[in-house]
């Protein structure tokens, strides 16, 4: 055990000289072209020179031109950041303030012509030129300036006289206007510091909308001084108060970033009715749901007295959010309590409605001008896509693309975010290749322009406070970068190479996704040594899409999320890494790369009996029991595999027919994960075998 931790550490130590190497890689002549910066999102257009600007103690900076305020506060962070990225103490200028203006010696000139605009399609493009003295940033308002330095940050490099910031000229705006993320706060709450630190996330990668759905069948979160049973029964008493909504929009508008509020109806409205039952469809006693999925509670539209009700908390609640967007939801409405409900059924027929969401489009034009007359333009999930639905409605597609260039060609204005659902557990190169406007889709300009952008979607049934950052990064920084940068940035081996380094940064800013594996698998192993599960950790991967939660009925919002499938990360890199590496060997075999993959089969296979002694005190971690002991007899066979490629034998049918039921069996589930190498294994069995 002692020489096996010790090659662990050496293992650990080299990875992480790796990544250092990485993260000070030096510069080149076209980021599009050689990727030799680390930026993410990738610039519009990027070339740079063989100048350095160094920093040391005399570093200022200066902001001209006519700015709002949010960017003193936000350069002011800049130099904080760096000097906690480089170790240089910058004390010497504690905070930036207009009367730095006439510092013209600044080592970085910040030029801003107007105030921005929190608002959709605010410009945010921003120039750098950097020379051997001097970094100019030029920007027609601040929030373009807030993203010039986050480029910046990503752009400090080091080399043997100290750390510095490359000659570039670069300029560069944003794809799409609306580059949003989805925190579901409903079904899990999470907290304020929460929220923050995903604010910050997002303004690294140079996200603009953090989209809040506030209320759901598990709990209503806003407290609402109109409508105090909203919080007294149908928040379990976990809510935001209104100041914490004033303090999270003031956070978010300090770097650029608009919040979106969603409360949804007519559905997904357990909570509201549990507080207000009147307001139901169908009488029955209600209670706010603990399991997860799509219930049949419904509000009723045949109810007058529903309109003056929303009509009142909508705007309670639009006066708490400033942004011009409200989300009404509109989504999963089963219509059942209206297709079974005898006075709602005679009003549909009185009208000629002939299907349930003939009543929803009824009930949503009913409440448009509700919105609209509180200044506000609605969005909905696309199940609202109906015949009579107004064109001044935008459009959230979830369900497919189907839907989203429906809605474009229909005239309305169109938000993506089918393909961005990082709940799903997906890789960051299925999101990263899920384009808006593919090659393959054939649209007018017009039609295009209805197109805002996309937004990535974290919904909270199997995350908490411990374990969301892991599921919304760094994935959803390459997400960003789709949003972003042109659509010939595409290179998905780049983009990974990229968001490892984008990972590290993220995780300077305080986000847990790295931090949280730790924790959990000390608590899990109940003080013993930690390795075996987390070399086996590293391997897997939570069940996808929605097949972790069978039938929704597996976990509650009470349920414990620190198990195996909490510990396990999407996307993991080993995997990653080691299934390119047996594509390059089956290819391309070579001793280096034989070695490779030898050592670590050798050392997956190996990991079973240290594995096996954990369980004595840490009976949490029997049903990983099954992938560990899989995981060994997979990695024997793929060794098996290697002699014989190695020594230019084939191996017959029997062997073949043997290692197919091992690589069967490791496909089974267990601890509701899965085994990300047995594809690799398969090619290398398979080509042992002369297939």
């Amino acid at each position: 055990m002692v020489i096996d931790d010790e090659c662990r550490n050496i293992v650990m130590i080299r990875k992480k000289i790796l990544l250092f190497l990485l993260v000070v890689a030096g510069t080149g002549s076209q980021a599009q072209v050689n990727n030799s910066f680390n930026l993410m999102p990738v610039p519009a257009h990027l070339t740079s020179n063989a100048n350095k600007i160094y920093v040391d103690q005399r570093f200022r900076v200066c902001v001209k031109g006519n700015p709002d305020k949010r960017i003193y506060a936000e350069a002011s962070r800049f130099l904080r950041r760096l000097s906690n990225q480089t170790g240089i103490f910058l004390d010497k200028q504690g905070f930036v303030t207009p009367q730095d203006s006439i510092n013209h010696s600044a080592a970085l000139i910040i030029h801003v012509q107007r105030p921005g605009k929190l608002q959709l399609g605010e410009d945010e493009s921003y120039s750098i030129q950097s020379n051997v003295q001097q970094i100019s940033v030029n920007a027609t308002n601040d929030i373009g300036a807030i993203r010039a330095l986050e480029t910046l940050l990503q752009l400090v490099s080091a080399d043997a006289t100290g750390y510095y910031f490359p000659g570039v000229e670069i300029d560069d705006q944003p794809r799409f206007a609306w580059r949003g993320l989805l925190l579901d706060v409903a079904l899990h709450f999470m907290p304020v510091d929460v929220i923050k630190r995903t604010l910050d996330g997002m303004a690294e990668v140079k996200m603009n909308v953090l989209h809040l759905h506030l209320c759901n069948d598990q709990g209503f979160r806003v407290e609402s001084k109109l409508f105090p049973r909203l919080q007294q029964v149908a928040s379990d008493g976990i809510y935001y108060t209104q100041q914490d909504i004033r303090d999270i929009i003031k956070y978010a508008d300090q770097r650029g970033i608009r919040i979106v509020p969603e409360f949804v109806v007519p559905a997904h409205t357990t909570a509201i009715l549990t507080a207000y039952p009147e307001f139901a469809s169908v009488k029955r006693n209600y209670k706010l749901q603990r399991y997860f999925g799509v219930f049949d509670p419904v509000m009723d539209p045949t109810n007058e007295k529903l309109y003056p009700f929303l009509e009142k908390l909508f705007s309670e609640m639009s006066s708490l959010f400033p942004d011009e967007y409200f989300h009404i939801g509109g989504d999963e409405n089963t219509g059942k309590d209206w297709e079974n409900t005898p006075h709602i059924k005679s009003f549909m027929q009185a009208r000629g409605m002939k299907k349930y969401m003939d009543l929803q489009t009824y009930f949503n034009k009913k409440i448009l001008p509700i919105v609209q007359g509180l200044g506000k333009k609605m969005i909905g999930w696309d199940e609202i896509l109906q015949p009579g639905i107004p064109l001044g409605v935008t459009i959230q597609s979830w369900r497919g693309n189907e839907s989203f260039y429906s809605s474009v060609r229909k005239g309305h204005k169109a938000i993506l975010s089918y393909g961005y659902y990082i709940d799903l557990i997906q890789p960051a190169s299925y999101h990263y290749l899920n384009d808006p406007i593919p090659d393959s889709v054939k649209l007018t300009d017009a039609e295009k322009k209805n197109i805002l952008g996309g937004e990535a979607t974290m919904w909270s049934e199997l995350v908490t406070t411990i374990t969301v950052d892991s599921r919304i990064w760094p994935r959803t920084a390459a997400i960003a970068e789709r949003l972003w940068s042109p659509q010939t940035v595409n290179n998905v081996d780049d983009m990974y190479r990229r968001l490892d380094i984008a990972s590290l940064h993220l995780e300077a800013l305080g986000l847990q996704h790295l931090l949280y594996q730790q924790m959990l698998m000390r608590q899990l192993c109940n003080g013993q040594d930690i390795g075996p599960l987390e070399i086996l950790t590293n391997l897997i991967e939570p069940l996808k899409i929605y097949e972790r939660n069978e039938g929704d009925t597996m976990y509650t919002v009470f349920s414990p999320f620190t198990k195996l499938a909490d510990i396990a990360s999407p996307d993991p890199p080993e995997p990653r890494i080691f299934n390119k590496e047996i594509d390059e060997f089956i290819n391309h075999p070579s001793a280096h790369l034989e070695k490779e993959i030898s050592d670590k089969l050798n050392r997956w296979k190996e990991n079973d009996l240290p594995f096996k002694k954990l369980l004595a005190t840490a009976p949490v971690l029997l049903e990983a029991a099954p992938l560990s002991e899989n995981l060994s007899k997979l990695s024997e066979a793929a060794l098996e595999a290697v002699s014989f490629l190695k020594d230019e034998k084939k191996a017959d049918t029997n062997w073949l027919s043997e290692k197919n039921e091992v690589i069967k069996k490791a496909r089974q589930q267990s601890g509701r994960c899965e085994l990300q190498i047995v594809d690799a294994i398969q090619k290398l069995i398979e080509k042992a075998a002369g297939k």
